[in-house]
């Protein structure tokens, strides 16, 4: 009895949440609020995955024709800064020591083709084929989530910034982590004596800049280095040298690629795991890159910092796609690790590949990249329609009912996919209602006669480039606009 009673309180208060947060949602659509949202529960409850914008017009929630969809992408407003608010204030994961675990990827929005789409960059993605590096024109998005702890595909989207040509990643990614910490001391999920956010990058952060950046926040970085990276250790204590001399900055050199500069761990863990077979993870305390006066350094004021970490490298017996088991090094901002300190460093590094299933879920089933629109504003309501629908579903993990198809096994309430709870939405939100108002009968206006040309011609934009580490670029002569590509010239043998 007791347990019943607990269950239909947490359901009850998992139901408030929804209904709180989609009325929300709506008073945070400030302009073509009423089509948005319609478009918003039309993401939420048609069956299947979103092939094309406009089938969505088609489903029984979307009470407006195609045309005020369109018009609420391009015309529309959405009051960001609320929405971002909104989505810190709902129950968020957290890992066993009550510590919020953050992750942060870029995902494009490749358009490789849309030469009338302005605000585009090179975005990196990964070709069929083994190193199959490429650059495609389109939209980069940098997305940071909270982790759950254990084996899930679940996260928590907190925000999401479009990148800009030009922008410096490092310093992007500094800025947007800032504002989510700051946003998460504002709405009490973290409070003085709480552990530290812990922040989780992939090798294409430099983690080190970023750690230096948001100094003076209650955070820690995690980040993945290459596996040719030098390290140097802590400055060696000043010794008097009659030939005198300048006393040494840094100390001597550790060489991820040469076990002979490692010395002796500051730690090691062993741990038996499902997937991996035996996990081995060392830890070197104090370490720090040699930085110069070039690329993002360039401009700083003073003499150049060391920023101090530990470094960690994790080995594993095995790996489930059979690949090639290469050691993964982790650079940590703290300093004076413990076992637990390193477990639980790489076991959150795991975690941050949940992000990729979010990005999978965005793309192949709610439809993210489906849209061809032009303008780069009208893909930002967008982006953050996706993010208030998936926001949605994460609240109503417990409230769905599992309808599986007959092939799939069945699942507890609480451990259904997302792909799974967005089936149920639908007899979920005929109980929380919608805010929107009914449509007004109108007269489709008639457009530009049949046979007429279009006099106005969209503008032509060139495409950016995303920096890495702050350097400046400038676009070759060959690239720019009104110039023709130099061509190679033989002479007959």
């Amino acid at each position: 009895m007791v347990v019943s009673l607990v269950h239909h309180g947490v359901l009850r208060d998992a139901f408030a949440e929804v209904s709180h947060f989609r009325s929300e949602l709506y008073a945070c659509l400030t302009a073509r609020g009423d089509a948005l949202f319609d478009l918003s529960d039309a993401l939420l409850c048609t069956d299947g995955p979103v092939r094309t914008l406009v089938d969505l017009a088609l489903a029984p929630e979307h009470r407006r024709g195609h045309g005020a969809l369109y018009g609420g992408l391009n015309q529309g407003r959405i009051d960001v800064v609320r929405l971002r608010r909104a989505l810190t204030g709902l129950p968020l994961p957290r890992a066993a020591d009550s510590r919020l675990v953050l992750a942060v990827d870029v995902s494009p929005w490749l358009r490789p083709d849309a030469n009338t789409c302005a605000d585009r960059a090179f975005c990196h993605t990964f070709g069929r084929g083994e190193g199959k590096h490429q650059m495609v024109p389109g939209w980069p998005y940098s997305v940071v989530a909270a982790l759950e702890s254990g084996r899930t595909s679940w996260t928590a989207v907190l925000d999401a910034v479009r990148l800009e040509p030009g922008a410096d990643v490092a310093a992007a990614t500094a800025v947007q982590i800032r504002g989510v910490v700051e946003r998460l001391v504002a709405a009490g999920q973290w409070k003085e004596g709480d552990p530290g956010v812990l922040v989780v990058l992939d090798a294409g952060y430099d983690a080190p800049r970023i750690a230096h950046l948001l100094a003076g926040l209650p955070v820690e970085i995690l980040g993945r280095l290459r596996s040719d990276r030098v390290m140097r250790r802590p400055t060696p204590p000043r010794v008097y040298d009659p030939k005198g001399g300048r006393p040494p900055k840094h100390g001597g050199e550790f060489v991820f690629g040469d076990p002979a500069t490692w010395d002796v761990e500051q730690a090691v863990t062993m741990t038996d795991t499902r997937l991996y077979g035996k996990a081995t993870a060392q830890a070197w305390d104090r370490l720090h890159l040699r930085l110069t006066r070039r690329a993002a350094w360039i401009d700083h004021d003073g003499p150049l910092p060391i920023i101090e970490g530990t470094v960690l490298r994790l080995v594993v017996e095995k790996l489930p796609s059979g690949g090639v088991n290469k050691p993964v090094w982790l650079w940590w901002s703290g300093t004076g690790a413990t076992e637990a300190d390193v477990d639980r460093c790489w076991q959150s590094f795991l975690r941050r590949f949940d992000l990729e299933h979010t990005f999978r879920l965005f793309k192949q089933t709610l439809g993210w990249t489906k849209p061809r629109l032009r303008s780069s504003e009208a893909a930002d309501r967008w982006t953050w329609l996706v993010v208030a629908a998936y926001a949605q579903l994460r609240l109503a993990r417990p409230l769905t009912t599992d309808l599986r198809r007959p092939w799939e096994k069945p699942a507890p309430p609480n451990r259904l996919t997302p792909a799974r709870v967005r089936r149920g939405f639908r007899n979920l939100r005929t109980k929380t209602g919608s805010p929107a108002r009914a449509p007004k009968p109108t007269q489709p206006r008639p457009g530009r006669p049949p046979g007429s040309k279009n006099r106005r011609p969209a503008l032509r934009h060139d495409v950016g480039r995303i920096l890495a580490a702050g350097e400046t670029y400038s676009r070759p002569a060959h690239h720019k606009a009104g110039t023709k590509p130099r061509r190679v010239t033989r002479t007959p043998s």
